[in-house]
This record gives C-alpha cells, sequence and structure tokens, in this order.
C-alpha cells in the first residue's frame, strides 16, 4: 500500500463529486461525470478493454477478455430489450448505423490502428492516467483523424447510405427485431439471434485458445493472472474463517485493491450502460469529442471557429461548445478521473517514458487510423460496436468481424516492425 498515493485517491474521488455537483451547469452534465467516473473505474479494476481483445489473444494465446466481451453484449441487449419492448422507438436515440462499405473499411482501420496504439476510443482515456506517452500521442494523432474525418462521414455515400435496411429504420440499418415480425415474438428473435452471434465468439475464441496452447504458444496475460490468484487468494481467506475487521488493511485492499474479475467488471459496466440508457435515452459514445477537442485546439492557435466548423462541415455550436458544457466530453473526463482514483487508491500509480521515436510513430499512426475508421464506421469500439450490438443493431456484429481482421492484421505488423 502507498498511503500517499491511497489518500490523494480519496482527495480526488470527493473532490470530483463535490466540484461536479456544484459548479457543472445542470444535473445531467453531472450525471454524466458520474457515469464517467464509474466506466474509469470499472474498466481499470477489473483489466477490461476492448482492445485487448484482440491484443491479448495474438500476442498471449489468451481469448477470456473475448469471451467476456460476449457475455457483456449479449446480457446488456437482453436488458436493452426490456426498455424497447412496448415503447416508442423515437423516444430513444438508438444507433442503428448503416451497413456498408464504410462500416467494413472502418472496422478494419480502427482494429488495425488499436493494435499500434495498444488502445481503443475507451481506452485511450483510462491509458491517460497510467501511461501519459503513450496515450497523449494517440489522443492527439486520433483526434487528427476524427476532425479531418468528419467532412468525409457527412459526404461519402459509401458512409452516409446503407446497403440494406429494415422497416423501423428505413434507410438507416437493420433493427433485428425487424427481422423477426413485431410484438414480443420479434424481440425474443433478435435476442436468440443476438445470443447464437455471442455463442459463435465464445466457440471460436475457445477453439483458438485450445490450438494456441496445443501447439505451445500460449503465453497468457499477466493481468489475468493477477485476477486469477487475487480470486484464489479471496477464497483462501474464507476458509481460514479469519475474524473480519472492517477498519483494517485487509478490508482496505479488498474494496480498494484486489483487482476485479473480467466477469465482475462486466457486470458494472451493464449496469452503467443500462443506467445511461434509462437517464439518457442514448448509449456511450467516446470518440466524436476528439475530433471536437482538435478543432478546439486549432482556435488556440488562431483558427476561427468558422473557419473550423466549415471544414469539418458541422455546426458552429459543436466547436463553440465550451469542455465542461458538452455532455460526452465531461463523461470522457470523467473516465480518465476514474482511471487516476483507481489507480491511486490501490497505491498502483507510476510513470512510463522508456518508448522510442519509431514507437511515438507507431502510436500516432495507430490513432489516425483508429480515428478516421471512427468516421467511416460512424462510431468506435462503442459507438459502432458495443452500443448498437445492445441496441440490436446487425452493424455492430459486422464491425467486430472486421475490427478484429483488422487487429489481426495490425498485429502481424506489428511484430515485423518491432
Amino acid at each position: 500500500m502507498n498511503k500517499t498515493q491511497n489518500m490523494t485517491g480519496a482527495l480526488l474521488a470527493l473532490s470530483a463529486l463535490l466540484l461536479g455537483g456544484l459548479m457543472l451547469k445542470t444535473d445531467m452534465l453531472f450525471l454524466r461525470l458520474l457515469f464517467g467516473l464509474g466506466l474509469g473505474y470499472v474498466l481499470t479494476r477489473s483489466f477490461l478493454g476492448f482492445a485487448g481483445s484482440v491484443n491479448r489473444a495474438y500476442s498471449g494465446g489468451s481469448t477470456k477478455l473475448m469471451q467476456a466481451l460476449m457475455f457483456m453484449f449479449v446480457l446488456t441487449a437482453v436488458i436493452n430489450a426490456g426498455f424497447l419492448l412496448n415503447s416508442d422507438l423515437a423516444a430513444y436515440n438508438l444507433w442503428i448505423n448503416p451497413i456498408n462499405f464504410g462500416l467494413i473499411l472502418g472496422g478494419l482501420m480502427f482494429g488495425f490502428g488499436m493494435t499500434f496504439s495498444s488502445c481503443c476510443a475507451s481506452g485511450v482515456m483510462t491509458d491517460l492516467a497510467t501511461d501519459l506517452p503513450r496515450a497523449g500521442v494517440t489522443l492527439i494523432f486520433f483526434g487528427m483523424g476524427v476532425y479531418l474525418g468528419f467532412p468525409l462521414q457527412s459526404s461519402l455515400p459509401w458512409v452516409t447510405d446503407t446497403l440494406v435496411s429494415t422497416s423501423s429504420y428505413a434507410d438507416k440499418g437493420v433493427f433485428m427485431p425487424d427481422l423477426f415480425g413485431s410484438g414480443l415474438v420479434s424481440y425474443i428473435g433478435a435476442i436468440a439471434l443476438t445470443a447464437l452471434f455471442g455463442a459463435m465468439g465464445i466457440y471460436l475464441s475457445k477453439k483458438y485458445e485450445s490450438k494456441r496452447r496445443q501447439a505451445g504458444t500460449f503465453y497468457g496475460v499477466d493481468t489475468e493472472i493477477e485476477q486469477q490468484q487475487a480470486v484464489k487468494t479471496k477464497a483462501a481467506e474464507v476458509d481460514s474463517k479469519k475474524p473480519f475487521k472492517l477498519l483494517s488493511t485487509e478490508t482496505y485492499k479488498a474494496l480498494f485493491v484486489t483487482p476485479w474479475s473480467m466477469k465482475m467488471g462486466a457486470l458494472m459496466i451493464i449496469l452503467i450502460f443500462t443506467l445511461m440508457l434509462a437517464a439518457t435515452h442514448t448509449g456511450w459514445g467516446a470518440s466524436t469529442p476528439f475530433g471536437i477537442w482538435f478543432g478546439q485546439i486549432m482556435m488556440t492557435f488562431g483558427v476561427s471557429v468558422d473557419s473550423v466548423a466549415a471544414f469539418a462541415d458541422r455546426p458552429v455550436g459543436m466547436f463553440a461548445t465550451p469542455f465542461f458544457e458538452h455532455p460526452i466530453s465531461v463523461q470522457n473526463f470523467g473516465i480518465v478521473a476514474g482511471t487516476l482514483i483507481c489507480v491511486l487508491l490501490a497505491g498502483q500509480l507510476s510513470f512510463k517514458s522508456n518508448y522510442s521515436a519509431k514507437q511515438f510513430a507507431l502510436f500516432a499512426m495507430g490513432g489516425l487510423f483508429m480515428g478516421f475508421g471512427t468516421r467511416f464506421a460512424n462510431g468506435c469500439n462503442v459507438g459502432a460496436l458495443y452500443t448498437p450490438i445492445a441496441n440490436l443493431s446487425l452493424s455492430g456484429w459486422i464491425f467486430l468481424v472486421f475490427l478484429v481482421a483488422g487487429g489481426i492484421l495490425g498485429s502481424k505488423m506489428a511484430a515485423k516492425t518491432a
């Protein structure tokens, strides 16, 4: 334990709650901050992320994270279906994304880029608190890619138009309940199809991991080994029947230090996502603010807001809105703060800086690929993958296939450049 870090983490958590409640202009902005704090804490405490689903499998042979994500996707979709059944779909901003070449290319580019930067859109924010040099460079070029991709996203037919759609979202995408008629039966069918896709993902993941074990190329993942050890230690403590003491080092470690399992992390993400849907009637997005921030950085160097907005083909208000008045920017800030709180409470804050110029170039390339990829696919790992799948959109599963393909391609190329 590191008492200085522990106290700093507690103070930061208290400050975030007090200052957020007092200074943010609306309750919704404060709620977005709370969502972000929760997401950052959970992602960090459970070593959960989207980029690792491919990176860990390729480098270490472990597919435990991919299997956990499949569980998370399917269960979130089941809960979302409960909200949407017998509801007015127009009341929800569901992310039923277009199915087109942009979705395919964007998935490939995003998967390719995340292997170079070892993070994704949500991951770059958690990594800002744990690996600032890598995440900082990635975020700058990620933002550049998003900003430069804005006009392409709004003007290219192969990004805006869909090749196939269903009745509820004509000319927008495929809402899977439409494939099975209407009413309760349609949602049962959509959930069954979602569960089938998830089961296929788990089956293929297990087959791949088994193949790596048989070939002797399974190396495991350090964080997963740490999680498994934490479970064993907890079980041993229960068996020992040691008296419980509230004010003790053991209790503190159990509350703030011991890693959560990935399944525990997935359940907590599902809870936050569900609360987000209930309170805001929309899903989890992350990458669009990166482009806004890049445009605002340009404004600090003298570029007018009108010029920034005109190039991006976006409203002036999008770039003129102050940082802490933009809901998703506040939520993203919360993710960074939540991560920092987590590592400080655990006493594990450390700094990394031993990267070569070549590595920084790869981080920059990864950020650019991910930035452009989000514009072509109309979202990132949460906006084109998790939220659409949770919203019963077929586009999310298609994005997943090409994200994995891009991740494999990127991993192979990264290995050659190492």
